[in-house]
C-alpha cells in the first residue's frame, strides 16, 4: 500500500519558516501585505479567497480585498491594478482567473507586476522559472508540488519525471522546476500516443490533466511516486477527487498524495510565503 504524502505537514512547515520571517519584518515596522483582487463572485474564487485569508492571518500577514464587479470594464480593472502596483504597502498581488470574457485577461495579467506577482501569472515570472533570472515567482501550485517532494526526501535529480498536463499553469512551469532539479522530464498531454506506456517508465509522475480519474491502474508500475495535482468534482461519487483513480493507483505505487489533503493544502502555504518573500525584498 502507497505511502499517502498528505499536505498538512508541508505546509505546516513552510508556516513556521514564514512567522519567523514575519516577525522580522514586523520589527523594522514592516506588515507583509496580499492584495486579492477578484472579479465578480464565483464560488471557486470565494472558496480560495478564504483559505488564502486564514492562511495570512495565521501567518499575520495582512490581506486587503479589491472587489469589481463582473460587470467593470476593462478601464477599471486596469485602474484598479496599477492602484495595487503603486502602492508600496502592498507586497503582492493575487488576482483571480478566469476572468469574465468581456475582459483581456492576458493584458490584466501582465500589468501586475513582476516582484507583485505572487502567484506566477506574468510573462516576467514566466522568463524567471525558465531563465533563473529577474523577478518574479513560481505558480504556488507548481512550487506547492516540488515543495511536497523536497519534505518526503524525494530528490528528483537523475530521475525520470512524466508531467501529465501541458498548461502554463502548472505543466509547463512544474516540467520547468523539475528540471531545474535535475530531473530529466516528459510531458504528456491530450495528443500522447501509448501514454501508459510513457508514465510507466517514470519514477515521477505529476498528474496535471485537469480530467476526474483519468490515470487508472494501467498507467503506473511499482515503486513511483505520484502527485495528484487534479482537484475535480465527481458527480457519481458526490465529493472531490484527482486525476489519478486513487483506490487503483495506491495499491502499487510507493507514494501518492490524496485528493482532497495533498497538493491543495500546500498551495497557500507557498502564496504566503511568496508574499512574505517580495516583502523582504522590498526592505532592501
Amino acid at each position: 500500500m502507497a505511502e499517502l504524502l498528505k499536505g498538512k505537514p508541508v505546509g505546516d512547515l513552510l508556516d513556521e519558516t514564514t512567522k519567523i520571517k514575519v516577525t522580522m519584518l514586523k520589527a523594522k515596522g514592516i506588515t507583509p501585505t496580499l492584495a486579492i483582487l477578484r472579479v465578480g463572485e464565483r464560488q471557486d474564487d470565494l472558496s480560495y479567497e478564504r483559505g488564502a485569508t486564514k492562511r495570512c492571518e495565521k501567518n499575520g500577514v495582512a490581506v486587503v480585498n479589491k472587489i469589481l464587479p463582473d460587470t467593470c470594464s476593462q478601464e477599471e480593472l486596469m485602474t484598479a491594478i496599477k492602484e495595487l502596483n503603486e502602492d508600496d504597502n502592498v507586497h503582492g498581488i493575487l488576482m483571480f482567473r478566469p476572468l469574465p470574457k468581456t475582459l483581456d485577461e492576458k493584458a490584466a495579467c501582465n500589468a501586475i507586476l513582476p516582484s507583485k506577482d505572487v502567484d506566477g501569472i506574468t510573462q516576467g515570472s514566466m522568463a524567471y522559472i525558465y531563465s533563473g533570472q529577474g523577478d518574479g515567482y513560481a505558480p504556488c501550485t507548481s512550487q506547492a508540488v516540488m515543495e511536497i517532494l523536497k519534505f518526503y526526501g524525494i530528490d528528483p535529480k537523475g530521475k525520470k519525471a512524466t508531467v501529465v498536463g501541458r498548461s502554463l499553469v502548472i505543466g509547463k512551469p512544474v516540467s520547468m522546476l523539475l528540471m531545474n532539479a535535475n530531473a530529466t522530464v516528459t510531458i504528456c498531454h491530450s495528443r500522447t500516443e501509448n501514454m501508459e506506456e510513457v508514465t510507466q517508465n517514470a519514477d515521477i509522475v505529476v498528474a496535471a490533466l485537469g480530467k476526474a480519474e483519468m490515470l487508472g491502474r494501467e498507467y503506473f508500475k511499482e515503486g513511483q511516486t505520484v502527485i495528484d495535482v487534479g482537484i475535480n468534482y465527481s458527480e457519481e461519487k458526490q465529493k472531490l477527487v484527482g486525476d489519478v483513480k486513487l483506490d487503483e493507483a495506491e495499491g502499487v505505487v510507493s507514494g501518492i498524495t490524496p485528493v482532497p489533503g495533498g497538493v491543495g493544502s500546500v498551495t497557500t502555504a507557498v502564496l504566503v510565503s511568496h508574499v512574505v518573500e517580495a516583502a523582504q525584498k522590498s526592505a532592501l
